[in-house]
This record gives structure tokens, sequence and C-alpha cells, in this order.
């Protein structure tokens, strides 16, 4: 049997997620890398370069930023295993479940449905609005239910099932080495002119790495709410990403109904495709059981993860 790391990471982060009251005292160890990406950004993303220089730079800022965290985490596992011998897979364990938000992105999304469920719309588009990007202030509830619900199934890839995957697979320094690519894509893996040249290493590493946990997300919610999957397979490739539209089109096709669509972004309209069948109105309820089916395909990955370890 090898070692639980992930179903130790996974079960810690459940159970405790990162207090508040810690993030307000020393942040959290994402915000390292969201430091470094925005110092390098701030000095090197100079429009007075080339498209080609600036690329060039945005893989230089890409693989140092990957190497750092890949290098302390490694020196940090193998110290570990040096001083704690066969129990340094908790000490692991505890060091890799701050890459996985399982409890935060459940406690963002319930933050969503509670206001909705009682009609004070102004509170739930505020709390839809910090986990999506969208411009929210015009949001009726089936928008407000069909923003949160898109972010809950593709963050379920890049929140929980990436990390877990790559912890797996490369142990403390993948997971480490997975946010910090993940991170830089959010914050400069863009389309937009200012970004498109210097986050083009960023959002196609990221691409790769979330290759197959997407697939594996889109799997894990359609065992979790029994079907979705001619949905899946037929409209995943939809999304503009080619991993997102695997865990949302399996949510839409789980839940019957239809997510993405047209969606407004600093008051300009993106036609975007449809991605589901039913109405376009997706309501509360339909929000509410996408939470469980969360949950569920979390249990799920926990399974998998415990698995593992008990193979090999």
């Amino acid at each position: 049997m090898a070692e639980p790391v992930a179903l130790c990471a996974l079960v810690l982060d459940a159970a405790i997620g990162w207090p508040q009251a810690l993030y307000r005292r020393i942040g959290h160890p994402v915000g390292t890398f969201a430091f470094v990406i925005a110092f390098c950004e701030r000095r090197w993303n100079d429009n007075r370069l080339s498209d080609g220089a600036r690329r060039a730079l945005g893989v230089v800022t890409l693989i140092g930023l990957t190497t750092l965290a890949f290098g302390i985490a490694f020196v940090v596992q193998e110290a570990a295993r040096h001083l704690l011998g066969r129990w340094s897979w908790v000490a692991v364990g505890v060091l890799a479940f701050p890459a996985i938000a399982q409890r935060s992105l459940h406690d963002h999304v319930a933050a969503v449905a509670r206001p909705l469920e009682t009609g004070r719309l102004e509170e739930a588009r505020t709390a839809v609005g910090m986990i999506v990007g969208r411009d929210t202030a015009a949001l009726d509830e089936a928008g407000i239910a069909r923003a949160a619900i898109e972010s809950l199934s593709e963050s379920f890839c890049d929140g929980i099932v990436a990390p877990a995957f790559w912890l797996l697979v490369l142990g403390l320094p993948g997971v480490w080495a997975y946010k910090a690519i993940n991170t830089a894509d959010s914050m400069i893996g863009h389309y937009e002119p200012r970004w498109r040249a210097f986050g083009w290493a960023a959002a196609r590493t990221d691409d790769v790495a979330n290759l197959i946990p997407a697939r594996l997300a889109g799997l894990l919610i359609c065992i979790a709410g029994r079907g979705g999957w001619r949905i899946m397979l037929r409209d995943a490739r939809k999304h503009a990403s080619p991993n997102a539209g695997w865990p949302e089109a399996a949510m839409a096709g789980v839940l019957g109904v239809r997510l993405a669509g047209p969606v407004s972004y600093d008051g300009v309209t993106h036609a975007k495709p449809w991605i589901g069948e039913g109405g376009a109105d997706v309501s509360t309820a339909d929000l509410r059981r996408s939470l469980r089916i969360y949950r569920t395909a979390c249990l799920l990955l926990w399974i998998i993860a415990g698995g593992v370890a008990w193979a090999l």
C-alpha cells in the first residue's frame, strides 16, 4: 500500500479548509505566486516590446515560477521523509491540502444559493460576483444561478480534481507546481491585447496540465449525477476552453438545463454558444442540486485517491 497523501489532503481540506483567521494573518500560499507573477508582469509586460519578446519573457516568468514552486516543495517533501520516516505522508498531506479548494468552493457557491432562496437578489449578485468575472449587476435569478453553477463545475476541475491528480502523480512538488501554473493562467492567461503575448505560456501550459483532470472531473460529475453523458460528449467542445467545457457540459446534462450562452463582460455582450438542453431559466433548486452532485463527486474523488494508495 502506498502512502495515502492525496486522501489525507482531501479530507483535511473538507474538514477545515483554509480558516479565515489564518488567511487574515498570513494570507494563502497562492498569494506568493500572485506576488511573483504581478512583479514580473509589471517589469516585463511592456507594450513597447514586440509580441515575440513579451512572449519569451512570459515563458521565462512561468518557468521561473514553476521551478521555484516545484523545487521548494521537493526539498520540503524530502526533508519530511528524512525526518519523519514512514509517517512523513501525514506532513506531506498537511502541506498539500491548502492547494485544494473543496470547502472554499462549496462555501462560496452556497453563499449564492442562500440569499437566492429568500429573494435577496442584490446579496446573491454580490456573492456570485466574488466567484465569476462577468457583469453581475443586471443578472436575474436564473442568471445568478447559472453563473454559480458554471463556476462550481469549472472550478471542480482546477480547484479540486487537478490538484489531487498532480498530487497523486508527482507528490507535493506536483501539486504546488500545478497551483503556480493555474495561478499564472488566472492572472495573465487572457486573450485581451494586454495579456495575449505575455500570458501565452501560462494559458497553454494550464491547458496541458488540465487535459486529463478536466475529463476526469466530467466523468465524476456524470457518475455522481447518474447521467449527463450524452450532453458532455456532445457539448464539451462548444466551450472556448479545451478543458472547462467537460465538467460544465456534464453538469448541464445531469441537471437538464442550459448553461453558458450570451454573457456580458465589462459592458460588452459575448455571444457564447449554449451548452446543454432545456429551458434557459435555471432555478435556485438547480443550484442546490448542483451542490449535492458536487459533494458526491468529491466523495468519489476520495474513493479514487484511497483506492490508488491501496492498489500501489
